[in-house]
């Protein structure tokens, strides 16, 4: 008979750990929104809040960027951050997916699956059932050895996400609940729903446990869990004490005193506990997530700080104070100290060096491709970044009104080297105006990916142009494609000009720093929108439209000595860049409460 002292075991009273019952009180971390050099500070942090267990989900687009090509190298080595947790003395609860919503780029499906014309996802459509079992078999084998059943902290892992909110497909869960337990994951599997009748239908499998997801009202959640669960173990698998940011809306913030209330209720009922976020991180490079509300399109902003009670840089907030008393008044343990806080580094500003015009380096930055007529992101091999179309409309022809059919997400449009206007997904029939002289003129659109969306029935999401340019109902063919990941800038050649010009273009901007590398914010003034890299790392995006105002700049990026920021700015760019101590990530800091249990926000749950 085994004796491992971590396994954690179901019977009818509830959990079980190593024979005895117990209640998992877990914070939500996600590996990839951290850097590596970062974990164990984070995780330390939470272990002082005094839980006893951290939870991951596993981004497959990280770790599958293109069909085959797997990496778990550095940020992406998911068993060395459980190890990581498992120093620190951590539980680990594993969420592998495949889908992980998350405010994640495509609720971490890799975009290639969307090559596959006619492709069902969360289903059991034969190709992407292939894709999955593909990447199962990659990244199983590194699970199994980590299960508290094999010695490791691994305690309990999750099937799918929130699949009632979705769909209805038990024989899909079945199959990746078989296909993990072939493959060697003999820990507890549970679900996950948001607690009502149709969402407990549709993404419950039993015999495995059941949880519910919900931000408060836990008695009503709870109950309902228990009517469609009679025995066994009470969980909120998400307690989603805060929220996450769209651009252009209000930054969400919630009452540390009333979200704390409501964890103590949950903890009281015996209930066990996911607080998510823990510590939130941030979508770095190009990863954040989208959503549709039925109406409006809905980007997610680069921060994902959730107003958690470890914050995006490792700050310990009011929440995490009383989210602390909480839990050492359920436990009876005092848990250990928190690291002191995470040191910043002091005011500066600087202003561009150099600039390189995206034009003037479309073929350095890309390959094209000649097609017939525009084709998405997806067709051609890419999944994040921009899109570039070119073609050349003949002439003379009278005014003319211009628009893109299929358009994800955002088109800015150049006639002959001059920005014309922007067209956006959510305005299908806005146009605009063209004419053409007898010379004919060059038609060039930039798309911008700006997130896949991550929850919600619109998840096939395309990007780039999936329909066609037209001038009124003619179609215009023959187009230069060049797709522009943008993982690479080595090729750029930097020259000394004005940083007003206003047209997309790269701008260097030197920072010269006589202090320990230490965690900086950086602001923009003045800039319109765009992309930051700091000595190569790509930071995320930036958008005049707010709430978020600053990015996240953490200290392992930084060097002493000279540091190089690139900065792509679409449009018009600012006289220079600022380094703050502080984060500005909307306005005063106020803006709606997390939703209640059941509520949605207009669609998503994280």
């Amino acid at each position: 008979m085994r004796d491992h002292p971590r396994e954690l075991t179901v019977d009818a009273r509830g959990f079980l750990r190593a024979g005895r019952p117990h209640q998992i009180i877990s914070a939500a971390v996600h590996y990839f929104r951290v850097l590596p050099e970062q974990w164990s500070d984070r995780l330390a942090r939470l272990r002082a809040m005094g839980v006893n267990t951290v939870e991951t989900y596993i981004a497959w687009n990280v770790h599958e960027p293109e069909p085959g090509a797997f990496d778990f190298s550095g940020g992406r080595d998911v068993a060395a951050f459980v190890r990581t947790a498992d120093e620190l003395g951590l539980d680990v609860i594993l969420r592998p997916g495949p889908y992980i919503c998350a405010e994640w780029e495509f609720g971490g499906l890799p975009g290639w699956l969307l090559a596959t014309p006619g492709i069902r996802l969360r289903c059991r459509d034969a190709h992407y059932l292939a894709a999955v079992d593909r990447w199962f078999d990659a990244l199983v084998p590194r699970l199994v050895p980590l299960q508290a059943t094999r010695g490791g902290p691994v305690v309990a892992m999750q099937l799918e996400n929130e699949y009632g909110s979705y769909g209805t497909d038990r024989g899909y869960l079945e199959h990746l609940s078989a296909g993990l337990s072939r493959r060697g994951i003999d820990c507890p599997l549970f679900t996950a729903d948001g607690p009502t009748d149709a969402m407990l239908q549709g993404g419950s499998l039993h015999p495995l446990p059941a949880t519910a997801t919900f931000g408060s009202r836990p008695g009503s959640s709870l109950a309902t869990l228990r009517r469609h669960q009679p025995e066994g173990p009470l969980m909120c698998a998400e307690f989603w004490h805060g929220w996450f940011d769209h651009w252009g809306e209000r930054h969400h913030t919630r009452d540390a005193a009333e979200a704390a209330g409501v964890l103590d209720r949950i903890l009281a009922a015996g209930a066990s506990v996911n607080i998510y976020m823990g510590h939130g991180g941030t979508n770095f490079g190009w990863y954040n997530g989208a959503n549709h509300d039925g109406t409006a399109y809905q980007p997610t902003v680069t921060s994902y700080d959730y107003d958690a009670p470890v914050g995006e840089a490792g700050e310990l907030t009011a929440k995490f104070h009383l989210f602390r008393d909480v839990i050492t008044r359920h436990t009876g343990r005092t848990p250990p100290p928190a690291p002191g806080p995470p040191p910043r580094l002091s005011a500066r500003s600087a202003g561009p060096d150099g600039i390189a015009p995206l034009a003037g380096h479309l073929d350095v930055l890309s390959t094209p491709v000649r097609t017939v007529v525009p084709e998405p992101m997806e067709r051609l091999g890419q999944s994040l970044g921009l899109i570039h179309y070119r073609t050349h409309i003949s002439g003379p022809r009278p005014e003319a009104a211009l628009r893109i059919d299929g358009l994800a997400d955002r088109a800015q449009v150049f006639l002959d080297g001059r920005e014309a206007g922007v067209l956006h997904r959510d305005a299908p029939d806005e146009a605009l105006p063209v004419t053409v002289p007898a010379s004919g003129l060059t038609l060039e659109v930039l798309v911008e990916n700006q997130g896949r969306i991550n929850y919600g029935p619109r998840l096939t999401d395309p990007k780039g142009i999936a329909g066609g340019v037209r001038l009124d109902n003619q179609y215009l063919h023959g187009w230069e494609i060049r797709p522009l990941p943008l993982t690479d800038l080595s090729p750029l050649t930097f020259t000394a000009g004005p940083a007003t010009a206003a047209h997309p273009a790269f701008h260097r901007v030197p920072v010269e720093l006589d202090e320990p590398p230490a965690d900086g914010f950086l602001a923009l003034p003045g800039w319109t929108k765009g992309v930051v890299w700091l000595n190569g790392f790509c930071l995320g995006r930036y958008w005049e439209t707010g709430p978020q105002r600053t990015l996240y700049a953490p200290a392992p990026l930084w060097r002493r000595g000279r540091n190089e920021l690139v900065v792509l700015e679409l449009h018009k760019p600012g006289g220079s860049l600022q380094v703050r101590a502080e984060p500005e990530l909307g306005g005063d800091g106020t803006g709606p409460p997390a939703p209640a249990a059941g509520e949605t926000s207009g669609g998503p749950t994280p």
